[in-house]
């Protein structure tokens, strides 16, 4: 046994190549094998802890890859061998760009756990820092994957100065080919950061309206009032004139009616302080004006003005439908009617208009006369 150990290959003993093999196949043995076990426990453990740190973690570890780990253990393995430098430089440079890309994964799963924990939390109780969360999981990600690039191309050999002054030089060209892609991601941050509105809000862009589903990198999605869903460009929102009614705090209104105009003047004046007493009836209402307006076409024109202390369009509709009822019990009980379009026709003359008929038959009988007087 100890002489077939010894035999030589490829400059190596086979005793040197299994323990080289050994080391692969135990990483990747023992990662297959206790990954599960460790995962299930440690789950079961974070669950009953406040914090969301520890969940991530756990969900950062069930993201090993055991084929990854095993090529992280090419590393020891050549270690382990006498090889010439061109495979050595090949198996260090493949093992640090696994552990690299097993680094990426472990690390993106974490910071993705922790931004859809508190995006989740922020949904329910604050949902302007939720529209910044969905923004920072794609920078986040972006910054690391670009970081553990460069730190690998570096650790390879490469000059990254050379590279990063390349790709300066390069993103001039990319920036201008994807001017508009890039112009859209750009005002996602605007919106992010100035807050013009927020997922959830209430907004009016153009003629239409909804209320705000998802704020992404390039684009907005409204959920429109008939139920479609809207899709805007947020190069479009930020150049747009947008209306924003979350944060509507009161509603003014303004309404109008006429009545008939042969209502006395007395009661005309009463009409004013029954709108009144009929707005602040109500709940949620507090009454601004109401006068006698001008004299209409057809009507005596009346404007109202009160404001809604609560901004919900359901209660305000409830509201004013309360108070036309109100008026029209109030103004019959005046004796009062609603005026609508009407035209009235008078002919007046101070004495008879004289009326002739002429035509076909009147003239025949004018010339008749004359016809008999020539022929005696």
């Amino acid at each position: 046994m100890t002489e077939w150990s010894r035999m030589a290959l490829a400059s190596n003993t086979l005793r040197a190549w299994l323990i080289a093999l050994a080391w692969v196949l135990l990483v990747g043995g023992l990662t297959s094998a206790l990954k599960p076990l460790l995962v299930r426990r440690l789950r079961a453990l974070v669950e009953h802890t406040p914090t969301r740190w520890d969940d991530a973690l756990v969900h950062a570890l069930a993201g090993t890859r055991a084929w990854l780990l095993m090529l992280v253990a090419l590393l020891p393995a050549a270690h382990a061998l006498v090889l010439p430098e061109l495979p050595r430089r090949w198996l260090e440079g493949v093992a640090s760009a696994a552990l690299a890309l097993q680094a990426g994964i472990w690390a993106s799963r974490f910071l993705d756990q922790i931004i859809t924990d508190s995006r989740e939390h922020a949904m329910r109780s604050d949902p302007e820092t939720a529209t910044g969360l969905a923004a920072m999981s794609f920078l986040a990600r972006l910054v690391l994957w670009s970081l553990l690039a460069l730190l690998l191309l570096d650790n390879l050999g490469f000059n990254v100065s050379t590279l990063l002054a390349g790709l300066g030089v390069g993103g001039i060209a990319v920036g201008l080919a994807l001017q508009n892609i890039l112009g859209d991601l750009f005002s996602s941050l605007s919106i992010v950061l100035d807050k013009p509105f927020q997922i959830g809000h209430f907004v009016v862009v153009d003629g239409f309206s909804g209320t705000v589903e998802n704020i992404g990198l390039k684009t907005t999605r409204i959920r429109s009032i008939s139920g479609e869903l809207l899709v805007f460009s947020n190069t479009d929102l930020t150049k747009a004139r947008l209306r924003n009614y979350r944060h509507m705090q009161e509603r003014r209104i303004v309404f109008a009616f006429g009545v008939c105009y042969d209502t006395p003047a007395d009661v005309v004046a009463q009409i004013p302080g029954q709108v009144r007493e009929a707005i602040e009836a109500l709940e949620h209402t507090r009454f601004d004006r109401a006068h006698f307006k001008d004299f209409g076409d057809s009507a005596l024109n009346f404007e109202v003005v009160y404001w809604m202390t609560v901004a919900d369009y359901t209660v305000y509709m409830d509201t004013q439908q309360a108070i036309n009822l109100e008026l029209m019990r109030r103004l019959d009980a005046l004796g009062v009617g609603f005026a609508f379009p009407t035209r009235t026709v008078q002919l007046t003359a101070s004495a008879p208009l004289p009326v002739a008929w002429q035509g076909r038959r009147a003239d025949a009988r004018a010339a008749q006369p004359a016809e008999a007087g020539r022929g005696g």
